[in-house]
C-alpha cells in the first residue's frame, strides 16, 4: 500500500495562477495540475510556463504533484513533456506525469522515453484502454490509474445513471488490473459539484468497489471524498480488535479467532493492517 493517501485528487488548471495559489491551502491528498482539458487552446503555451513557475516556487506541502500533459498526438503534448523534464532538472518537484487517453503500453513508452525517472500515471478513458487494462497496469513505469468516466461515457454513448451501470464493466476491469499489479487507482469525477448527496453516494460506491480515492473538480467536494475514502472510527476499532484477538489466538496455538461473532483468519488481519496503515498515512499527511 502506498504511504501517500489518494482519497482526494483535485484537478487544478495549470493556466490559472489564482487557482494554483489557492491549491496550496486546500485539504487534498494530491493535485492534478492540468495542461489538457482544463486549459483553452489559446492558453496552452502560457500554461506550461505558469505551471513550471508554480512547481518551482510554490509550497504545495505534502500533496502529491501530478501533471497531466496533452496527448502526444496533439500540437502540445511533446513540448509539455520536454518542458516538465527540464523543470525537474531545474529543481521543480513533479511526482508523476499523467498521460491522457492511454490505449496500450506503447502510449506509456512514448512518454517515458522523453522523461526518465518519473512515475507515469494513465488516464483510463477509452474502450481500448479498458480492454488493455491488464497490460497497461503491468507496465514497470506505471504508478497509478485515473478513471476518465466522462470521456468513457462519451465514447460508449452511455446515459448518466446514479448507479453508473454503463461504467461498471470498465471500472471493474481497471480495478482488477490495478489491484493485480499493486498500482494506485482513483475514481472518475462527479460533475454536479454542488450536489453533495450525489457525490457522497458515488464516493461510497467507489470506496466499496475498492478505489483508493476520487478525482474532483471543485474544492467544495474535498471534505466528502476525504471522509468517504478514509477508514472510519468503527473500521479502525474493528481492525485493532481483530489483530489483538488473532494475536491472542495464535499465542494459544489456534489458527483463527472470533470477533463480534465472526471468524477472523489471517486474510482478515492483512486487511486490518492495511486499514491501520491507511489511517496512519492520513494522520501523517495532516
Amino acid at each position: 500500500m502506498s504511504a501517500q493517501p489518494y482519497r482526494s485528487v483535485l484537478y487544478i488548471p495549470g493556466s490559472k495562477e489564482r487557482a494554483l495559489d489557492k491549491a496550496m491551502g486546500l485539504d487534498c491528498d494530491a493535485i492534478i495540475f492540468d495542461l489538457e482539458d482544463a486549459v483553452a487552446v489559446d492558453e496552452k503555451i502560457n500554461a506550461r510556463d505558469t505551471l513550471v513557475a508554480a512547481l518551482k516556487d510554490k509550497d504545495f506541502g505534502n500533496r502529491a504533484r501530478i501533471v497531466r500533459i496533452n496527448g502526444l498526438d496533439t500540437d502540445w503534448g511533446r513540448k509539455d513533456v520536454l518542458k516538465m523534464a527540464r523543470a525537474l532538472r531545474e529543481g521543480a518537484r513533479i511526482d508523476a506525469i499523467l498521460i491522457p487517453k492511454v490505449n496500450d503500453p506503447a502510449d506509456l513508452d512514448a512518454v517515458g522515453d522523453l522523461i526518465p525517472d518519473v512515475p507515469l500515471w494513465a488516464m483510463m478513458e477509452t474502450s481500448l484502454g479498458m480492454l488493455n487494462a491488464q497490460a497497461i497496469a503491468a507496465h514497470p513505469r506505471l504508478q497509478g490509474m485515473v478513471m476518465g468516466t466522462n470521456d468513457l461515457a462519451k465514447e460508449l454513448g452511455a446515459r448518466f445513471r446514479p448507479d453508473r451501470l454503463p461504467m461498471l464493466s470498465g471500472l471493474g476491469l481497471c480495478l482488477l488490473a490495478a489491484k493485480a499489479y499493486g498500482k494506485i487507482i482513483v475514481d472518475g469525477v462527479y460533475n454536479a459539484f454542488k450536489d453533495e448527496e450525489g457525490l457522497a453516494a458515488e464516493c461510497a460506491q467507489g470506496r466499496d468497489m475498492g478505489f483508493d480515492g476520487k478525482t474532483l473538480i471543485h474544492p467544495a467536494q474535498l471534505s466528502v471524498a476525504n471522509t468517504a475514502f478514509a477508514p472510519s472510527e468503527a473500521e479502525i476499532d474493528l481492525a485493532e480488535r481483530q489483530i489483538a484477538a488473532f494475536d491472542e489466538a495464535r499465542s494459544k496455538g489456534q489458527g483463527v479467532a472470533v470477533v463480534d461473532g465472526k471468524i477472523v483468519e489471517n486474510l482478515h488481519i492483512v486487511t486490518a493492517r492495511q486499514v491501520l496503515a491507511k489511517a496512519e498515512a492520513i494522520a501523517a499527511r495532516i
